[in-house]
């Protein structure tokens, strides 16, 4: 397997070559689809594609004394909201079950 980014380009020619959908239908879908992903997720609710995923937004601490590591500045972090996904066991399988790259060792 080699390594590559995919867009979401990639994912709307990959859907295309499966269908018969045009192209433009299938971008509006994925579109739509991501859009409601993160509407839902801004309004705290958590999202289980059960075989694939859950993606849940998650509130990290803040710190009270922080420094940015490249201007050594000193700030401080508020309590924030990340966004987080974790592989469901579908999923989990299946990278597993993957072959190391060559160039791995």
């Amino acid at each position: 397997m080699d390594e590559c980014k995919i867009t979401k380009s990639d994912i709307v020619d990959a859907v295309y070559k499966s269908t018969d959908i045009e192209k433009k239908v299938i971008a509006q879908v994925v579109d739509s689809f991501l859009e409601n992903l993160r509407e839902f997720m801004e309004e705290g609710n958590t999202i289980e594609l059960r075989g694939f995923g859950t993606f849940e937004a998650r509130l990290r601490k803040g710190r009270s004394i922080a420094r940015n590591p490249r201007t050594g500045e000193k700030l401080s972090i508020e309590p924030h909201y990340v966004a987080v996904f974790r592989a469901g066991k579908v999923l989990k399988d299946k990278l597993w079950s993957l072959k190391k790259k060559k160039n791995e060792k």
